[in-house]
């Protein structure tokens, strides 16, 4: 690696928080061509799941990614297919790679998207043909709380969900959703006044916009409205955003049929578009209310290196993490952990929104591509029958 930066950048990627087990190693290989690094590949790298990055001729990370099978992933790159793909130009751009092994497929992919949000690879968001940068839906922001986008949602909202795909579908999404609930989507820097607040004087409050006369606003910056009856639009777009309101649908087929029989084609293919990013929104935000709501659970994953792990998952996300005991000696050191794991879903009302909320679009859609695997999940108050019936098998 000398020979490539002299100045020797810093290997590794870093402590991870949701490895139970002893740290896993990294291992590196580079040259100034492809055909040197292709055929340390061929001898160094193993065939298990991992994470790997790629890092520039700088020694920058400008990938992260993850695989079943680490050595047949990064071969792929090389391959003469690739050349012409994202894989084939981000190898262009690649003096070294490294890799950090990983006891499973699913240990892996929690793996990648910690590194992803720890270092922004720039090929991981952007610059890259057919991925899109990801957003988050959020409703907040007092005094009036409305729909918007954050790349890195803020702590104060009512609620976030995503991340969502495609910016241009999305803001045809949240306009129209600001619309049918009659939010307002102004700035910040706009004065607001409900109807119940008192003022010395009778003032003619103007509305910034033409939404309150086009009635898709209720006008809290004109005193249109008061307090109360906005709140209750916000309860009904929180609804949405929890996946249990369908209501902007059945406004934006309205639309769309109503356009239609007047022969206004173009209200109507406005309409049908906009109809079909909102029905993206709400699928996505019916499978994460179905992760919320049923996705509680321990989730036991084999390793290939004798490395199992137990997965809490509450809510839909992952909640904790704690190596599979192997042994009665083990298992009664855990016990205090399963106490504290009862702990934790014994609320059933409490759905989620722990210390890794990042996680719960992955853990939906696991689940969704890997239906099997819930049959293998249980309850922490059935650890120890499971734990006794994985003993009997091993017998």
């Amino acid at each position: 690696m000398e020979a490539i930066w002299p100045d020797q950048p810093a290997f590794g990627f870093g402590i991870d928080s949701l490895n139970p087990h002893a740290p896993r190693g990294i291992e590196a290989v580079g040259g100034q061509t492809k055909r040197e690094i292709r055929d340390q590949i061929v001898q160094t790298c193993p065939q298990v799941p991992g994470v790997y990055g790629m890092l520039s001729r700088k020694g920058d990370l400008i990938y992260v990614g993850k695989s079943k099978s680490l050595r047949s992933r990064l071969l792929s790159y090389f391959a003469d297919s690739n050349k012409d793909e994202k894989g084939g130009r981000i190898i262009e751009n690649t003096r070294a790679i490294q890799w950090e092994t990983q006891p499973s497929d699913f240990a892996a992919l929690v793996r990648e998207q910690q590194l992803i949000r720890r270092f922004s690879p720039r090929w991981n968001v952007q610059g890259v043909p057919k991925r899109q940068r990801p957003v988050y839906l959020c409703l907040g922001r007092v005094p009036a709380p409305y729909f918007f986008l954050a790349a890195k949602p803020p702590q104060d909202c009512v609620g976030v969900e995503g991340p969502f795909y495609g910016a241009k579908r999305m803001q045809r999404a949240i306009d129209a959703l600001n619309k049918v609930f009659r939010l307002r989507d102004c700035s910040q820097q706009q004065v607001f006044h409900f109807a119940e607040q008192l003022q010395l004087f009778d003032l003619d409050h103007r509305p910034g916009c033409l939404r309150l006369e086009l009635n898709t606003c209720l006008g809290p910056c004109a005193a249109a409205c008061t307090g109360d009856a906005y709140q209750t639009q916000v309860n009904a777009a929180q609804s949405f955003l929890e996946g249990f309101n369908d209501e902007p649908i059945v406004a934006l087929q309205d639309q769309m049929e109503n356009a239609s029989a007047n022969q206004q084609y173009e209200l109507a293919g406005r309409a049908y578009e906009t109809l079909a990013s909102v029905k993206y929104v709400h699928r996505k935000l019916a499978m994460l209310a179905k992760a919320r709501r049923d996705y509680t659970f321990i989730y036991p994953v084999p390793g290939y290196d004798g490395c199992h792990t137990w997965y809490l998952i509450h809510g839909g996300e992952l909640a904790a993490v704690a190596a599979a005991p192997k042994n009665a000696e083990q298992y009664a050191r855990m016990k205090p952990t399963l106490e504290h794991w009862k702990a934790i879903t014994a609320n059933s009302i409490d759905r989620g929104h722990g210390a890794y909320p990042h996680t719960l679009n992955l853990v939906a859609t696991w689940f969704r591509k890997n239906r099997a695997e819930r049959q293998r999940t249980f309850l922490p108050e059935q650890a120890g029958r499971k734990y006794r019936a994985v003993l009997k098998k091993v017998g």
